[in-house]
């Protein structure tokens, strides 16, 4: 929790997000993750000062539970003083305990944000999907929760000016705004009319920018002119692709093997091999988008 002091901004962790999306449609399956085309509506995490602070949280925590469909999970939420913005205790259930940061005593419209990570928390350990260390699955949970409807909350509580910041979450702003911008092409969302921050919109805007040039990637055929050129001179000189790229030249086995592309899939993000043909339609086999390419 950036309380205060500076937000990171940028995409430092884009890779790691960019598989956290991957990992969760191969645990999820595609049909599973489209059961999430709705997400957390305001008025389930709506906060007024005039709400009793246990009540409202308990209220709060089983809406999030509902929208990640864990009936029998029940958050028991308190408050104490702590460094992190909050904290659960991974038990078997169904009984899960959360703490959150006294701050949120006084900033209760953030409440809704910070259950949202927690409540993902508890969904991916039900899940046993997990990477392999503290900081990849603090982005994985992050990543998580943005994709399946809950972490717009999370970018909605950054807010930034002159003389004070807040940011929750391990996603920069603009890293939230990618993976919201990912959910929201999926399913022809916007997110960006429940935002109340000004600065979740800009930085959801950035986000979505870098979203749609995944789709203009070569050998996709959204890709642009220069994207183009750079592919065909990669294309009669594999040997030397950059990795910048992104896509990248094999050959089959033996001697005049045919040449393959790989590349990463612009919605799961999961890497599509297809030979060197020209213009061909493939679908991906994780999350069955149809994609047009010139190959």
């Amino acid at each position: 929790m950036a309380d205060g002091g500076p937000v990171e901004h940028g995409y430092p962790h884009l890779e790691t997000v960019r598989a956290a999306v991957t990992a969760l449609y191969r645990r999820l399956s595609y049909d599973t993750v489209r059961t999430f085309s709705a997400s957390v509506p305001p008025a389930d995490v709506a906060f007024c000062d005039t709400d009793d602070l246990h009540l409202g949280a308990q209220r709060v925590a089983r809406g999030v539970v509902r929208h990640f469909r864990l009936p029998d999970a029940r958050l028991v939420v308190g408050f104490r003083e702590m460094t992190h913005a909050a904290h659960v205790e991974l038990a078997a259930g169904p009984e899960y305990f959360v703490e959150l940061n006294d701050r949120f005593r006084t900033h209760r419209r953030d409440i809704g944000a910070a259950l949202a990570h927690e409540v993902t928390h508890v969904y991916l350990h039900r899940l046993d999907l997990a990477f392999p260390t503290t900081a990849e699955n603090e982005i994985l949970t992050d990543t998580v929760a943005a994709y399946l409807g809950a972490g717009w909350l999370l970018l909605d509580a950054y807010r930034e000016d002159g003389v004070s910041s807040q940011k929750l979450g391990y996603l920069t702003p603009e890293e939230f705004g990618y993976v919201l911008a990912k959910r929201a092409l999926l399913f022809d969302e916007d997110p960006s009319v429940w935002f109340t921050s000004p600065q979740a919109y800009s930085a959801y805007v950035k986000g979505r920018e870098r979203a749609l040039r995944d789709g203009q990637q070569p050998p996709l055929t959204g890709a642009g002119w220069a994207g183009r050129r750079r592919y065909a001179h990669d294309r009669r000189h594999p040997s030397g692709c950059r990795p910048a790229a992104g896509y990248a030249f094999t050959s089959g086995p033996g001697p005049g093997g045919e040449l393959r592309v790989s590349f990463p899939c612009p919605t799961c993000l999961q890497r599509i091999r297809l030979p060197v043909r020209g213009r061909v339609r493939a679908r991906c086999g994780l999350c069955r988008t149809v994609l047009e390419c010139d190959t």
